[in-house]
């Protein structure tokens, strides 16, 4: 069984749309190129057919795994008291930092331009998830305990 992939509203309808366009736009684009492909001739040593496979190949491992991330999708939900929860911004200050820095808590497919991503299963992401901002955290680094001041949630 698949593991359950916490997400925002957000990041699952921007997945669902993305594994709607594979699926349909997707695989015609792949198809047309692999029938060009077979029209130049020996698919032996033609460069042009393989790749258009190989790229086929990427497609379609991609529409799995956006279908079970869908399938096992368990939307989050954001709360009224600013609670760090997957798809939050969240800008931290490092204990002995002047300067923040703004973070996305969740998984790699809530990603957006500009923003690393703090993934929850993360020393740190364990320590910020389910804290509010003015709340100082603390988590074990390599280097030894560090503590971060959540300055602000934005969901």
């Amino acid at each position: 069984m698949a593991e359950t992939q916490r997400l925002s509203q957000a990041a699952l309808d921007r997945l669902v749309e993305e594994h709607h366009d594979l699926i349909t736009r997707g695989r015609i684009e792949i198809a047309d190129k692999i029938e060009e492909a077979r029209a130049l001739g020996d698919l032996s040593e033609n460069g042009d057919y393989h790749a258009a496979k190989e790229e086929q190949g990427k497609m379609e491992a991609r529409v799995r795994q956006l279908a079970s991330i869908i399938e096992n999708a368990e939307v989050v939900t954001a709360d009224d008291n600013g609670t760090v929860i997957h798809g939050a911004v969240i800008e931290v200050r490092y204990e002995g930092d002047t300067s923040t820095e703004k973070l996305l808590f969740g998984s790699i497919e809530e990603r957006r331009a500009g923003l690393e991503i703090v993934s929850p299963g993360s020393p740190l992401g364990q320590a910020l998830e389910g804290h509010r901002a003015g709340e100082v955290v603390s988590y074990e680094a390599p280097g030894g305990t560090l503590a971060v001041e959540i300055v602000s949630v934005e969901i």
